[in-house]
């Protein structure tokens, strides 16, 4: 039985402040538990291809690459080819030098992994500056 008939019935509504104020709440929670996380990695210096090969430079430091696996540093083969061995090897090589070039002269089938192991170990010596040698296409 509807007793009110003369009344109009008003229309439900959604009231949009507290919904705001609710989400500027989880917003604000969000940006104060965010973590962000920091990447560190190498400087690389990547030559071109195309480029002619620079002038000899007494601050370098040739680390070669076999398909095999196995790593030469200035042409001497090194026993173990963990990060701390060729590590310690590039200091070796480094001497009193200051600020060497790594140069990377990796063989095309060689493992991913070697030239990591590399790139690691000079990160560990101290040496950040590091390039690969490249070929020119015949």
């Amino acid at each position: 039985m509807n007793f009110q008939r003369g009344r109009s019935r008003e229309e439900p509504e959604i009231n949009l402040i507290p919904m705001i104020d609710v989400l500027l709440v989880i917003i604000i929670f969000l940006m104060l538990t965010t973590t962000y996380s920091k990447f560190s990695g190498l400087e690389i210096n990547l030559p071109t291809a195309e480029a002619s090969k620079p002038n000899e430079q007494p601050n370098e430091i040739d680390v070669a690459v076999t398909a095999n696996g196995q790593i030469l540093v200035n042409k001497s083969p090194l026993a173990a080819s963990d990060v701390k061995a060729i590590a310690d090897a590039l200091r070796r090589a480094a001497g009193e030098r200051q600020d060497p070039v790594i140069v990377i002269n990796a063989d095309a089938k060689a493992t991913h992994q070697s030239v990591v192991d590399i790139m690691q170990a000079a990160q560990t010596a101290g040496y950040p500056h590091i390039s690969f040698a490249t070929q020119t296409p015949r």
